[in-house]
């Protein structure tokens, strides 16, 4: 088996690794979100929604400043992915034909492969980049529904309901994508070490799907939490 058969085998093993465990975590959060640290945020997101809510003009400061912090966070993460991104660019295009260190890469060191290493990891920190402009774009429009004085608007509790629901899907939906964002940062490790050669890459495939299986699922929730249509309170299943 030559040097650059090793990359056909092992490159898109560790791939499918990474898809199928993030294929499994969609479907754990599906079926029982209260097995997940999303899915608890996700729940816990809908409460502080509602209480903050409940009193706009008392929490209106306190909310507009969480969702503040969320925006920088994910302006941090979008400059850092678009700078990356710009470096990618410029190692690609440089021209630097020099590759000292093909003598210690078991694989495809061909300028042809170095070129698809690097276009796969400019594809991560753009996929990252747009991710976390979109969690940005959804935070900022709760921080302006977040104050809307529902109370005064309708008299009926469903419609309160409804109008805490899409201003909690809204900030759920914002970080659902600075989650993705940050996904597409860890994506870049295996692939970055993919330019030492396929077997770095796979190992740290496996590596990091472990250390993500301890940090997405717990048991330490034992129960799910809801609002009931009717009587318009907090509802505990367990």
């Amino acid at each position: 088996m030559e040097k650059r058969d090793i990359d056909y085998v092992l490159v898109p093993a560790g791939l499918l690794v990474m898809v199928g465990y993030h294929l499994w975590l969609l479907y754990r959060i599906k079926t029982q979100p209260n097995s997940t640290v999303i899915g608890i945020n996700c729940i816990n997101r809908r409460f502080w929604v509602a209480a903050m809510m409940e009193d706009s003009s008392k929490n209106g400061v306190l909310a507009v400043q969480t969702l503040r912090n969320n925006i920088m966070a994910s302006t941090l993460l979008a400059s850092t992915a678009i700078m990356l991104s710009s470096l990618i660019a410029v190692l690609m295009t440089s021209g630097n034909k020099d590759r000292t260190a093909s003598a210690f890469v078991f694989g495809d060191t061909s300028p042809m492969g170095y070129s698809i290493k690097y276009f796969a990891i400019l594809v991560c920190f753009l996929v990252a980049f747009l991710f976390n402009v979109q969690s940005i774009r959804y935070y900022s429009h709760a921080s302006m529904l977040i104050n809307v004085p529902f109370k005064k608007m309708s008299p009926h509790l469903k419609h309160h309901h409804l109008t805490t629901e899409y201003v909690a899907d809204t900030v759920n939906r914002g970080s659902y994508f600075w989650s993705l964002g940050l996904r597409a940062f860890y994506f870049s490790f295996p692939l970055f070490l993919w330019i030492f050669g396929p077997i770095p890459m796979f190992f740290c495939c496996f590596i990091l799907v472990t250390m993500l299986y301890f940090l997405d699922v717990t048991c330490q929730f034992g129960w799910v939490a809801g609002v009931d249509d009717e009587e318009h309170s907090i509802v505990i299943k367990g």
